[in-house]
């Protein structure tokens, strides 16, 4: 398949807006479990109950900072990761011996590294204000200290609001609003490495098993299986090839997710007036919440994150390979009708 850095853009953009809006609220409830004040602020202090009507209410509150910033941010990724991907196994066959030496795994890794670590960097500024919008509540403008988000009459603030209040935090050290970018490269680094080998490795396989059964095991499945394949049936076996992979690397990397949520939530606390912005680095965060919660905190929302991983990586690579086969057939559309 051929397409343009238009095509990866415009692909990436859309699956990105569509996974943004059908995902969002199971990443909200995620970063309110992780929240240190969870216990404090969602559960009754006597009976120990869930305030279930707190706990999923404004679920998309901080939805706007993302999209602002995940469209850019998905095009700068699948860009990066799509040329360097093209470039390194193209040169394997044509220029550099030293990159015979490098397994195929190895460079999907390598690439997909580079293209998170350019990604994080548009997009952590977005994660830093909606992760602090996400778990903002009306105990937030509530100057007594011993109240509870029972007692708090009248009705919140609207999203746009939340939003500009969290973002009016920021505004006397805007250096904060980066704080979290070494922990969100510490989750998305090693979760992004792991997780596109492995998804590169279930689609390629999955596309050679479909089409041997297709051809009841006769003749021999070589080159691009997958590109054998209709738009959407090689969409399909791209999302779901995705979602498995995403499972994965997920469970794996949700000690650093809950580590880099800490991060960011304390990025946005009175109390964290550094010019770097976020107090504690990821070591001393990480050290902190396995002393005073133990494994069990380091893994908290685990498998919710595992979910909406499974959810939002399926959907997502299933657009953006859909978009680009469609794309890419009306771009062949047009040449043939104009030849």
């Amino acid at each position: 398949m051929y397409n343009t850095n238009t095509d990866i853009w415009l692909s990436g953009a859309f699956a990105v807006l569509i996974v943004d809006f059908l995902v969002y609220p199971i990443d909200t409830l995620k970063t309110r479990i992780q929240s240190p004040t969870y216990n404090r602020i969602y559960k009754d202090a006597t009976t120990g109950a869930i305030n279930r009507k707190l706990l999923f209410r404004g679920l998309y509150q901080g939805v706007g900072s993302v999209i602002l910033a995940t469209l850019p941010a998905s095009g700068a990724f699948f860009t990066t990761y799509e040329s360097l991907k093209h470039t390194l196994t193209t040169n394997t066959h044509t220029q550099s011996p030293i990159l015979l030496l490098l397994p195929t795994p190895i460079i999907h890794s390598f690439s997909s590294c580079v293209a998170e670590s350019v990604s994080c960097f548009i997009l952590t500024p977005a994660e830093v204000i909606k992760q602090n919008a996400q778990v903002y509540t009306n105990t937030n403008t509530n100057t007594n200290p011993h109240s509870t988000p029972n007692d708090i009459k009248g009705s919140p603030p609207s999203k746009t609001n939340i939003t500009l209040l969290t973002l009016r935090k920021f505004r006397h050290r805007p250096l904060s609003l980066w704080s979290g970018y070494t922990a969100l490269l510490g989750r998305n680094l090693p979760f992004t490495g792991l997780n596109f080998p492995i998804f590169e490795y279930l689609r390629g396989w999955g596309a050679g098993y479909l089409l041997r059964c297709r051809t009841d095991g006769d003749g021999k499945v070589g080159g691009d299986a997958l590109g054998q394949f209709g738009n959407v049936q090689r969409a399909l076996i791209t999302g779901v090839s995705a979602a498995i992979a995403g499972t994965v690397s997920s469970v794996v990397t949700t000690p650093v997710d809950v580590v880099k949520t800490r991060m960011m939530l304390g990025a946005g606390s009175a109390t964290s007036r550094n010019i770097g912005g976020g107090g504690d680095g990821a070591w001393e965060v990480g050290k902190k919440v396995y002393r005073e919660e133990g494994v069990r905190g380091l893994f908290k929302g685990g498998a919710i994150r595992s979910v909406w991983t499974a959810v939002s990586f399926g959907v997502y690579l299933c657009v953006y390979e859909g978009g680009r086969g469609f794309l890419e057939n009306r771009r062949r559309e047009k040449e043939m009708a104009s030849s």
